[in-house]
């Protein structure tokens, strides 16, 4: 297994928008094993490449015991009136939860490692996972989505790691 570590915030790849994959080389096959196997693990629902400081739109997927994976994901729907304000956390902001809303069921479409059309859709966890990873490549983290006394207090937490 290829480990690798995981970035934490502070680092600036996890801000930085990731690139779209247009082709399928040797490296981003590397690059979804490594996604695979490093998500694989007790604790993990979703890996980004930028948390391994890869900036490609690539992230994988442990929910439920079932792993997968998807390139150049793009969120192309959302459920409209139905929301989840659960605790979230990341393996890029370690050791912390804070509520965070989100929509509770997520499309999105992206492509596999033969660059077929790839969809992953979920509500709950899954819906929550998806639209997370998504955030990553685009330059996010949770604690953007905070409300106010909520993102203060993360940031008096982080600024303590």
């Amino acid at each position: 297994m290829a480990f690798r570590p995981v970035r934490i915030v502070g680092d600036p790849v996890l801000r930085t928008p990731c690139a779209e994959i247009t082709e399928i080389t040797p490296g981003i096959r590397q690059l979804v094993e490594d996604l695979l196997e490093n998500v694989d693990m007790e604790g993990r629902a979703g890996l980004a490449a930028n948390q391994i400081g890869v900036s490609y739109r690539a992230f994988s997927l442990n929910i439920d015991g079932h792993v997968d994976y998807v390139l150049n994901p793009q969120i192309v729907a959302l459920s409209e009136d139905d929301f989840q304000d659960g605790d979230e956390g990341c393996l890029s902001v370690p050791d912390l939860w804070f509520p965070t809303k989100r929509h509770m069921w997520a499309r999105v479409e992206g492509i596999d490692l033969d660059g077929k059309t790839k969809v992953i859709e979920g509500d709950g966890l899954l819906g929550r996972a998806l639209q997370h990873e998504c955030d990553h490549l685009d330059g996010h983290l949770y604690i953007d989505r905070l409300e106010k006394d909520a993102r203060r207090a993360a940031m008096r937490a982080i600024r303590g790691l």
